[in-house]
């Protein structure tokens, strides 16, 4: 032992010594990833390693706020028309009621290559090395490594097609099927005449899709694609941003396909194909997975055109350098939180966020509210990022209940009177260490639409007594609370502070408790009175928040997201003339008077935005953190020396107590032995 860690490097150190310096970010993941196939995964724990990998036509721009979109693979923005029924043209400006179709014309990059994978690899004749194989050939590999020979090729627009055409495949149940079978033209057709092709063989195997014909998805040139959507649904951008439209070259998929392979977890689904900057080498869910850069990779440059403030938070310190600028990033899985977080004070993962345990050891707060970082993490020259994240929690009333839902005065009132007993500022102080803002509309920060409501009065007690009063209400009142059962001792003081917000104004509030899936029965049945729910955004448009309280998007009757089953049909009537249009001021007003609708008749008592904290080493260049984009770790920089220099700081070995120990032993032994010694040498006197 005496000899462990002669060369002074850390003796805790869990990485090999020869990475010390290496340029690799260290982090870490909870879940397991089920699927990694694009076109099955809608998971954000799934695609924290996907979206490094595939690469869609358009991406977020990664500086701009509010976000923008801008061409990732494509060579611009896809040029859109309308069309009506007879597929005439039609101006850009035309009324919707007679935009049968919209058309997305993509254009992609020429010279794009997928990484080296052997389902491109080919002999001299031209046949392919590893298809077809026989089973009993396919079940001598054990792991993707072992096929040996591997090649590339170019990315077409066929590719493209070809994952389009994935998502209609009956075995691989694409999560998002169903709402783009409502849009995309021809894919439910594609779906069924799948389904009766599927019947014929394994309904596991996978079929040569490009001998299906997509009617509303065509290949126009080598570089060219066209998209046919029903309606108009400006919003389809922004899913050319997600991998499930990402390319996939069908040698892979034929590739994987063959038997014996699957078995041995060879699949779409364990080894991704992709054309990013990364590529997975190592996939060990119980351990580590681990992402390299991509030789293939055709190289992005990093962004240059922030602005002043996103240069004061160094954002810009990189600006115009290639991308990726790491070798490699190393996850390991973590199922607690508080390994993790002495690992991240030791510097073994480069950044961190902060959990509910460890937020009063690692965050205090300035006398104006402000976070900051505790002396201790100052010293190691940790940095604290926060932002806000496009998500939104809100507790709401179903409309369709008896007491407090319709639209009556007396209705109104008595919402409007708990909304101004729940104190949010309080609730997020509380249980939520002050990560969060009190939320004044749907649409939360960074999300065109969103503004703060100045004269919002919060906590108003006498107000709330006074519409109590006025909607025949007296004291005694019981309502009726729903929510999800946790069992945890956060979950009991929660719900007490909840009751205690109620009886400030004379309502007794109960508390019905039940499993997630009742919970949400409930919701499809109409049978809350009050819960506590939240939505997380799909996609930054203020659509994808204000439709959470559209009539027909009614939990209950259309097993939609409102639910809240609120109905307004003012309110219905602007959302539809919003929901597609650009980003004008005309959109900004109606919005603004959508929210007022909202305010008056108040279906949700209340809400937040949840504020995100993020920390990270003083060796990490400055991330600029996204709530929509996933695909930024081609951003990260690192400075592996400065690291190593930390790290063997940090983790000097406590040698003294061993030492201790040795003494400790020796003086135990060295008693007895010499004990020893002098009742031998009396018997050789003997």
């Amino acid at each position: 032992m005496l000899f462990v860690g002669c060369d002074g490097a850390p003796w805790n150190d869990p990485y090999p010594s020869k990475d010390r310096e290496a340029n690799t970010v260290y982090s870490a993941f909870q879940e397991h990833p089920k699927h990694l196939d694009p076109a099955r995964t809608y998971s954000e724990s799934e695609w924290v390693f996907i979206c490094q990998i595939y690469e869609p036509p358009l991406q977020y721009a990664y500086l701009k706020r509010p976000y923008q979109l801008e061409p990732l693979t494509a060579a611009s923005l896809p040029e859109v028309r309308y069309l009506n029924q007879a597929g005439e043209p039609l101006a850009a400006n035309a009324p919707e009621q007679e935009i049968a179709y919209s058309e997305y014309l993509i254009r992609i990059k020429p010279g794009m290559y997928y990484q080296q994978h052997p389902a491109f690899a080919q002999e001299q004749n031209g046949k392919y090395r590893y298809y077809p194989l026989s089973l009993q050939a396919a079940e001598q590999y054990q792991v993707l490594s072992e096929f040996t020979e591997r090649a590339t090729r170019e990315v077409i627009a066929e590719d493209y097609v070809y994952q389009i055409k994935r998502l209609a495949e009956p075995h691989l149940s694409s999560p998002i099927f169903g709402l783009m079978s409502r849009y995309i033209v021809g894919l439910e057709e594609l779906r069924a005449a799948l389904n009766v092709e599927a019947k014929k063989q394994d309904e596991n195997l996978e079929m040569d899709l490009r001998s299906y014909p997509l009617k509303g998805v065509e290949v126009v040139d080598r570089y060219t694609y066209r998209i046919r959507i029903h309606g108009k649904y400006p919003q389809f951008l922004y899913w050319l941003t997600m991998p499930f439209f990402a390319p996939i070259p069908w040698e892979a998929t034929r590739f994987y396909a063959q038997p014996g392979l699957e078995s041995h977890n060879i699949s779409l689904d364990w080894y991704p194909v992709g054309t990013g900057p990364f590529i997975l080498t190592v996939n060990n869910p119980d351990r580590e997975m681990v992402l390299e850069k991509n030789p293939s990779f055709r190289g992005e440059l990093y962004p240059s055109d922030g602005t002043k403030e996103d240069k004061e938070q160094g954002y810009l310190e990189n600006a115009g350098t290639l991308v990726p600028m790491i070798d490699k990033a190393v996850f390991t899985i973590e199922n607690e939180s508080i390994p993790y977080w002495a690992k991240f004070l030791q510097g073994y993962y480069d950044s961190s966020g902060v959990s509910s345990d460890d937020f009063s050891t690692a965050i205090s707060f300035n006398a104006w509210g402000g976070a900051e970082l505790s002396s201790e993490l100052k010293k190691q020259g940790i940095q604290l990022q926060t932002s806000i994240g496009s998500s939104i929690w809100y507790w709401g009333f179903n409309m369709l209940d008896d007491t407090v839902g319709g639209y009556t005065e007396k209705a109104r009132k008595l919402r409007q009177a708990i909304s101004l007993a729940l104190d949010v500022d309080e609730f997020i102080l509380i249980f939520m260490n002050g990560r969060g803002i009190t939320a004044s509309s749907p649409i939360p920060p960074d999300i065109f639409g969103f503004q703060v409501v100045q004269d919002q009065k919060q906590n108003d007690l006498d107000k709330a007594r006074q519409l109590l009063k006025e909607a025949g209400f007296s004291e005694g009142l019981t309502l009726y609370f729903d929510t999800v059962i946790s069992g945890g001792p956060e979950e009991m003081a929660t719900q007490a502070w909840l009751q205690k917000q109620f009886a400030k104004i004379g309502i007794e509030l109960v508390i019905r408790g039940t499993d997630y899936n009742r919970f949400v029965e409930k919701q499809q049945l109409g049978t809350l009175q009050m819960y506590f729910w939240g939505w997380k955004a799909d996609y930054p448009d203020p659509e994808n928040f204000l439709f959470l309280l559209y009539g027909p998007n009614s939990s209950m009757k259309n097993g939609g997201e409102n639910t809240s089953n609120y109905q307004n049909p003012v309110y219905d009537s602007l959302f539809e003339k919003m929901r597609s249009m650009a980003n004008t001021e005309e959109r900004f007003q109606i919005i603004q008077q959508m929210d007022e609708i909202v305010r008056q008749d108040m279906p949700w008592m209340g809400g937040f935005y949840p504020k995100d904290y993020v920390l990270r080493h003083q060796w990490i260049s400055p991330r600029k953190n996204s709530a929509v984009a996933t695909n930024t770790l081609k951003y990260a920089k690192i400075d592996p020396k400065l690291r190593a220099a930390k790290r063997k700081m940090w983790n000097q070995p406590m040698v003294w107590p061993l030492v201790g120990l040795i003494v400790l032993l020796l003086l135990c032994v060295v008693p007895a032995f010499i004990q020893y010694w002098l009742r031998e040498r009396q018997k050789r006197k003997g």
